[in-house]
């Protein structure tokens, strides 16, 4: 008579394919049932389901102000496109959207401009001139004068793409620069324990570093 119970070589194989497959402690790659969810919480045009997503940082001392770091996983990422869209996008269209491109995690960093940082640069005047302190605008590319850094454990990520934009504040017709948004997009396989810290060294002042739980994200 055969013995019902299974072969210990099945069970250690079948051990062993489960530690080697690949673990995330947010939602990826995203069912069926997630992309639904997703796309009808995106059209809500609700952007408060964010704030799990987001950390706020005080001002700096001194120094370019760190204002906000985001950790978008696929699940957010989904519903911040389908809150993107009014009318005419369907949970069908979202859904083949998304299966017809790899699923990212993307970090918004956004950084304002302050009194010690500002728009404008002082440029001292030659010595033998008596006009005092002139200034020149701070370019709009200072966005890459940051150096941007994620980490998992002592493991440095290395981001598929990194670009930013800079940020204006416009009255009257005229327009000043008063800060950039930088985004950093990573597959999302690349993330493959339950947290991550995000860390931001910019030209003057302190480096800002942010640590998040990804079992309490989605």
């Amino acid at each position: 008579m055969h013995s019902s119970r299974p072969s210990p070589i099945l069970f250690i194989l079948a051990t062993l394919l489960i530690l080697a497959a690949p673990l995330f402690a947010f939602d990826s790659p995203l069912s069926s049932q997630s992309i639904r969810e997703a796309y009808f919480l995106g059209q809500r045009h609700d952007d408060s389901y964010l704030d799990a997503y987001t950390k706020i940082l005080a001002p700096p001392r001194t120094g370019p102000h760190v204002s906000s770091m985001q950790f978008l996983t696929p699940f957010a990422e989904l519903t911040r496109r389908s809150s993107q869209h009014s009318t005419g996008y369907s949970a069908q269209q979202a859904e083949q959207d998304h299966r017809n491109q790899p699923e990212n995690v993307t970090i918004i960093i956004e950084i304002q401009l302050t009194d010690s940082y500002g728009a404008l640069i002082p440029q001292p005047a030659a010595s033998r001139s008596t006009s005092g302190t002139a200034y020149r605008l701070r370019s709009p590319d200072f966005w890459r004068d940051f150096d941007v850094q994620v980490f998992q454990g002592e493991k440095e990520l290395e981001p598929k793409s990194l670009h930013g934009q800079p940020n204006y504040y416009c009255s009257d017709g005229a327009c000043t620069l008063r800060g950039a948004t930088i985004s950093v997009h990573f597959p999302a396989s690349a993330f493959d324990s339950d947290s991550a810290t995000i860390s931001v060294t910019p030209p003057i002042g302190d480096p800002v570093a942010v640590d998040f739980d990804l079992t309490r994200l989605r």
